[in-house]
């Protein structure tokens, strides 16, 4: 069933793959022209609004340097991008068997629920895993066109390592909409709803002070680049709690799933 399901998982990842890491070559590959323009782009960034650059942590972070540049532009679009990816991929994992109608044929099979889920779940860890792991090969490649400049490679890793926690939560919170759900098409639009709502919901914490308790219920927050760079840490608290919304998520799936009437 793993390898089933692989297969027809594998040209998403690919196409993925290839769109995420070509924009994180793209985003890099221009870095040292950005570096010898600093001050037209000093200039510019103090004319934007002080909301945006909040918004992107910018007040925080320093473009003018490769680390800072990498959290500012490139982690925001690999947290953002790889989010929609895992939701989108756990979302549909188990839902389409029985939207496609095929759960009458796999319950055939001497299986149990919890191995069709741990299957399926094992699929959607190696499929993230395998997109980060692009993403972070890509970003090496990229730093050697900018090889005059340093970049802070434990930033890079503990990005890299929030990156992944990140896109468990969401997979972790599709994928139990996905056992809920008999609809592939409502549990993507929740899904990817989540997802957006929560980045909002983190640019807004970041612009306004009355808005911060919005920090809270946004995972992109529990990520955020300008600690992590600044304190080569990331923040104890956030962890955990990343790590227990995928826990409760996954086990709350498995219990669901075992209970719920199945409809062929």
């Amino acid at each position: 069933m793993f390898k089933r399901e692989w297969q027809r998982n594998a040209k998403p990842l690919v196409i993925w793959s290839v769109v995420i890491g070509g924009l994180v070559l793209l985003t890099l590959s221009i870095f040292p022209q950005f570096a010898e323009q600093q001050k037209e782009v000093t200039k510019l960034l103090q004319s934007l609004p002080s909301a945006m650059i909040k918004a992107f942590g910018m007040d925080q972070l320093s473009i003018g340097d490769l680390t800072g540049y990498y959290g500012v532009r490139v982690y925001t679009m690999t947290t953002l991008l790889g989010s929609v990816y895992a939701a989108m991929l756990a979302a549909n994992i188990v839902a389409k068997e029985e939207n496609d109608k095929t759960i009458e044929f796999l319950l055939a099979k001497p299986v149990t629920r919890s191995e069709i889920l741990t299957k399926k779940w094992l699929v959607v860890a190696v499929n993230i895993l395998i997109l980060n792991a692009v993403s972070l090969l890509v970003s090496f490649i990229g730093f050697q066109m900018a090889k005059e400049y340093d970049v802070s490679l434990k930033a890079v890793y503990l990005l890299t390592l929030a990156t992944v926690l990140l896109h468990f939560t969401f997979a972790a919170v599709a994928f139990l909409l996905s056992t809920i759900m008999r609809k592939t098409r409502n549990a993507s639009s929740l899904a990817l709803g989540l997802v957006f709502v929560t980045y909002f919901m983190n640019m807004m914490s970041s612009i306004s002070d009355d808005l911060s308790f919005l920090k809270y219920v946004s995972p992109f927050k529990y990520v955020d680049a300008a600690p992590i760079i600044n304190e080569l840490q990331m923040d104890g608290l956030y962890t955990v709690l990343m790590i227990v919304i995928i826990s409760v998520s996954i086990i709350v799936a498995y219990v669901i799933y075992q209970k719920k009437d199945i409809v062929t």
